[in-house]
């Protein structure tokens, strides 16, 4: 017995190892199929995969921002006209009445400014280019911050007269902040006055820009003919009605030895930042065109370097090579790394690769009223989104169907069915904030969101006509929705209607649009500064709040101190619950806090929000049946009130960094001005033979400014101001604003 299950146990080892060395026909069949199959699907999802990449590798997001006039739009008509998206150019101020395609609002042709970023898209060389036209205007400088948060690349219009101006820092500062690669484009070539190698070296020293030209104008101004293509080595003229045929020529041999130059300085700029180019560059090796455009690529992509492209607009030349540049030397969206913040696992930074199969992930960065509905402009990041998709909002939590997904041009749309990552799209009919993050509901991710400036100018406002306040409210919710600097809120102790935002043109720009878009008329009250209060001292409290009138009262006494938070600090107002046991019942600690806050956003000395305040709850009684929530909050009320004089409060005010460019001449009398509107002078540079003053300016004394600075300069003076941050005004401006207060008050009284 035991023979032969010792023998059952060799045969079926002896079988098992010879099935295994050399398989049966039937399962040899299996095996085969097997392979056959999964070979078949890998290679498969290596041909989507592949195309993905061929598709991602020809796409690219750019925008376009500069100073104000320096010819952003213009540019964008004319590549638009190019790539055959528009089939006539239309200009700015165009007399022909129809204006510029990207300027579709009424006001923008009128006024021929761009008050918002336009969307459009199209092709170039078989390359799909979205493009968003943004304004130059300080005061619409969220447009500005909204495009590059999405986008993966920028070209910075230059002015070849102006120069690089305060907007053109403002910008590159923006551009910085989201780590946007760019290139330089040196407009207006055709000017008077037209100096594109001044120009250059102000980006180097004023922008800190790594930059070499990579492009030599044939004359300028009135001689402008065209352009030498420093990597190529070869002439480029501009032929027909509208500069549409690109004619290359060999470089004219009068400019040889300037070309040879400029191509050696442009080697050895691209070799400080490039280590293969520096290799070559050092063995003195000949250097090809190709090599020296991949350096390029490679230094631009990684943000070491910017190439300065050169041109004019206006008079059709240079456009072509610039859209080349475009293709050549921006990146595509897989090569810029885009971060979410995974709020599952603590804001975890994840790393989106920009893949078709992966989660959808889009952000919403920028709302319109339409004709339809609210109009959501997003950027895919991640996955895809069909038209019929539920997608989930990962700051509100809710889930919502695209009922309409759209491609924008300008003002016009192109229904499409689906949108892949990398690209720029519209959807319909869903309701969310600017800076939403949507996702197919799979992950939680969200984008960091954009940096919002605070307003600094605020204006009463209110409808002429009882019948209009409907109208008047839609409008000003709609305006809220769309721009975050944009602000609208009821007075409480005036009943006054009041907006704030970015600077008189902004404000100006709202009113109109209430009194066009709404067809309703308002009146505009005196410009209202937004003054805030701080303490400077500790100061302690203790105030019982009792009250007997039959029935049950109130009853409820807090005990503590106030003092002051760094001016600058990121939170404003803190609470903090010192309370050892419990003297006050946890229940009623949040209608404590509730009621400091409410305190707070009204302090004594002008009835401004109070800020940069800590409040410590030490201690504190309560009664069994007398003490309620109400009690609590109106006992922390007057607590803060009875210790705030004795905090030693201080009013602050906004201050400007103000930026003047005048001629020479009127530098004493300018400087004077500003003197006398208690402005502090930082800088003052020469620019030519225009001085640049650059000041700190309280936003108070600078109403009217450009009234005041056109007069003084016969009218050759210019200025810009944003925000720098809210500091204390000086003693006598301080009892000034108080006893104004106090007058105002007894005046209502």
């Amino acid at each position: 017995m035991a023979r032969s299950a010792k023998q059952a146990a060799t045969h079926l080892l002896y079988t098992l190892t010879t099935t295994t060395t050399s398989p049966s026909p039937f399962l040899n069949r299996h095996l085969r199929l097997f392979s056959a199959g999964s070979a078949a699907r890998l290679k498969e999802e290596k041909d989507k995969s592949s195309l993905w990449k061929e598709s991602m590798e020809k796409v690219r997001n750019i925008g376009i921002s500069a100073h104000i006039d320096s010819g952003k739009t213009t540019l964008t008509e004319r590549i638009l006209y190019y790539t055959g998206r528009i089939h006539e150019i239309h200009e700015v101020r165009g007399r022909d009445g129809v204006g510029a395609k990207m300027d579709s609002m009424d006001l923008e042709r009128e006024k021929g400014i761009t008050i918002q970023s336009a969307a459009t898209y199209c092709t170039w060389s078989g390359y799909q280019v979205n493009i968003i036209d943004t304004p130059g205007h300080v005061d619409f400088t969220i447009e500005v911050e909204r495009a590059l948060r999405v986008l993966d690349g920028a070209i910075l219009v230059l002015c070849s007269v102006g120069g690089v101006q305060s907007q053109s820092i403002t910008v590159d500062r923006q551009m910085r902040r989201y780590e946007v690669p760019r290139l330089a484009f040196i407009n207006k070539l055709d000017r008077m006055g037209a100096d594109p190698w001044k120009v250059l070296n102000q980006a180097r020293s004023k922008l800190r820009h790594h930059s070499a030209a990579v492009q030599v104008p044939i004359g300028l101004e009135e001689d402008f003919q065209g352009l030498v293509d420093l990597v190529q080595s070869k002439a480029y003229y501009f032929q027909g009605s509208n500069g549409e045929k690109v004619v290359t020529a060999e470089v004219p041999s009068n400019m040889e030895a300037v070309v040879a130059d400029k191509r050696r300085e442009l080697i050895e700029m691209v070799s400080e930042v490039d280590d293969k180019l520096a290799e070559a560059f050092l063995a003195d090796e000949p250097i090809s065109p190709s090599d020296l455009e991949e350096a390029i690529r490679r230094a631009t992509v990684a943000r070491k370097f910017v190439p300065v492209f050169m041109g004019s607009a206006f008079k059709n030349k240079g456009v072509q090579p610039l859209l080349d540049g475009v293709l050549n030397y921006l990146p595509c969206p897989t090569e810029v790394s885009n971060y979410a913040l995974d709020q599952n696992n603590n804001e975890e930074k994840i790393s989106l690769s920009g893949s078709l199969t992966g989660p959808l992930v889009a952000l919403a960065f920028k709302l319109e009223e339409g004709r339809f509905g609210q109009l959501t402009y997003l950027r895919i990041y991640e996955g895809v989104i069909k038209k019929g998709d539920f997608i989930h909002n990962v700051n509100t939590g809710k889930k919502v169907k695209v009922p309409r997904l759209v491609r924008m041009h300008s003002n016009e749309m192109e229904d499409i069915q689906e949108a892949h990552a990398g690209q720029i799209v519209a959807v319909f009919g869903v309701d969310c904030a600017s800076g939403d993050t949507f996702t197919d509901g799979s992950v939680k991710y969200t984008m960091t969101s954009m940096n919002v400036p605070e307003p600094v100018m605020s204006l009463a406002v209110s409808p002429v006509s009882k019948d209009s306040g409907g109208q008047f409210s839609k409008a000003l919710n709609r305006f809220q929705r769309e721009d975050p600097t944009f602000r609208a809120g009821l007075d409480a102790e005036s009943g006054q209607t009041i907006i704030s935002g970015m600077g008189e043109l902004h404000l100006d720009i709202y009113v109109e649009r209430i009194r066009r878009e709404y067809k309703v008329e308002a009146t505009v009250g005196k410009p209202r500064v937004n003054f805030r209060e701080a303490i400077t001292q500790r100061s302690e409290f203790d105030y019982l709040h009792k009250k007997q009138s039959g029935g049950q009262g109130q009853y409820g006494r807090v005990t503590g101190y106030i003092e002051p938070l760094p001016l600058g600090s990121t939170t404003k107002f803190e609470f903090e619950n010192l309370i050892v046991g419990q003297a006050i019942p946890s229940n009623f600690i949040a209608s404590i806090e509730k009621g400091f806050k409410e305190a707070a956003n009204s302090g004594s000395l002008i009835g401004y929000p109070v800020e940069y305040i800590r409040i410590a709850l030490t201690d504190g009684a309560s009664h069994a049946v007398d003490s309620s929530e109400l009690a609590f909050k109106l006992a922390s009320i007057y607590a803060f009130r009875q210790c705030y004089m004795a905090a030693r409060p201080v009013i602050l005010e906004p201050v400007m960094l103000v930026e003047v460019k005048v001629p020479g001449e009127f530098q004493g009398s300018v400087t004077g001005d500003i003197n006398k509107r208690k402005g502090v002078i930082i800088g003052n540079d020469q620019d030519g033979d225009d001085s640049v003053i650059t000041a700190h300016v309280p936003l108070n004394r600078m109403f009217g400014y450009s009234t005041d600075l056109r007069s003084m300069t016969q009218g050759k003076g210019e200025f810009t101001m944003e925000y720098k941050e809210h500091s204390p005004v000086s003693h006598d401006v301080q009892m000034e604003l108080v006893n104004n207060y106090k007058a105002t008050k007894a005046a209502e009284a």
